[in-house]
Formats: structure tokens, C-alpha cells, sequence
């Protein structure tokens, strides 16, 4: 299989901290990147988290550089998304890359410029597939996941999507 290469958002490595899989998450054949913008958004003990798999190369995190700036800028982006979103969908576009996002505005802005995206559910859906989670392991962190992040308890096509693979695991 190829390697897919992957721009990760803030919120992505949160909700990977925050339900201990950031280990799991780098184990997937992913080239990953972020943007500084995005490592500077987390806490410091996820920028510590994410630092570790920064030396060994397994976490690309870019620095944009005033060229990156000028085209962000040149481009029409919808007002809604920040500087830090705007750079991830940058990246992503530069590197032909698809956008790892559960924020809605980044994902529809993806589609919109014609650049795949994803977001935590296609991630279990790989730690599945590729047998770094167990079924049960991933029903168990999908419901901590619904329980702890508002962004997946009202919003019916994830919630929808959500009983389909709670229904497969379990």
C-alpha cells in the first residue's frame, strides 16, 4: 500500500490525546503532517506528546513561510476559518495530501478545493483495518469519544455513521 500522506488539525491530535490513541494514530501507514500554527494551538503537554514523534520523524510540522503567507491570502477562503485551518488546507493543497479535520468549515472547504479529507471516524475505520485496535477497543473509544466531544453527539449523518460502526464492533 501506499503511503498516504496526511495534514493533521488541532483538533484531530486533541481528540487522539485526549482518548490515549496518539501512539495507535502514528502506528497507521500515514506520512503526517501539521503546521506550526496547529502545534501552537495544543497544550504543552500535547506539544510535548507530539515532539516525541517529531524526532523520529514520524510528525512533519512546517513552518510557513512568507511566499505561504502571500498565497493563503491570494486565495478566497470563507471568513469562518482561521489563519491555523487555512494553513492546514495550504499544506494539504501543496502537498497533494489529504486533510485530517473534524471541524466542519475545514472539511467543506476541502471538498470545495477538491482535496480529500477525513476525519476521526475514517481514523478508527484504519486502526480497525490494520488490527492496531481490536473492535471492542475501538466501540469502547468511539463511545468515549461520542461522550466527551459535543461535535459528535448532534449532528445526525455522525451520529448515524457512528451506530453503524458501534454496530460492526460490537
Amino acid at each position: 500500500m501506499k503511503i498516504k500522506i496526511a495534514v493533521t488539525d488541532a483538533c484531530i491530535f486533541i481528540d487522539l490525546y485526549d482518548l490515549g490513541l496518539v501512539t495507535s494514530f502514528f502506528n497507521l501507514e500515514l506520512e503526517i503532517h501539521t503546521t506550526s500554527a496547529v502545534y501552537f494551538e495544543l497544550y504543552d503537554e500535547q506539544q510535548q506528546v507530539l515532539k516525541a514523534y517529531q524526532s523520529v520523524d514520524r510528525l512533519i510540522v512546517h513552518n510557513l513561510t512568507e511566499e505561504d503567507f502571500l498565497q493563503i491570502h491570494s486565495e478566497s477562503y470563507p471568513k469562518s476559518l482561521s489563519e491555523t485551518d487555512k494553513s492546514v488546507l495550504h499544506v494539504a493543497n501543496k502537498l497533494n495530501a489529504c486533510v485530517l479535520s473534524s471541524d466542519k468549515t475545514v472539511r467543506n472547504c476541502a471538498k470545495n478545493k477538491d482535496i480529500e479529507y477525513h476525519g476521526m471516524i475514517w481514523i478508527f475505520d484504519k486502526l480497525v483495518e490494520t488490527n492496531i485496535l481490536t473492535k471492542k477497543d475501538a466501540a469502547n473509544k468511539l463511545k468515549q469519544l461520542v461522550a466527551t466531544n459535543f461535535i459528535f453527539q448532534n449532528n445526525k449523518p455522525l451520529v448515524d455513521e457512528i451506530q453503524k460502526r458501534l454496530k460492526l464492533w460490537s
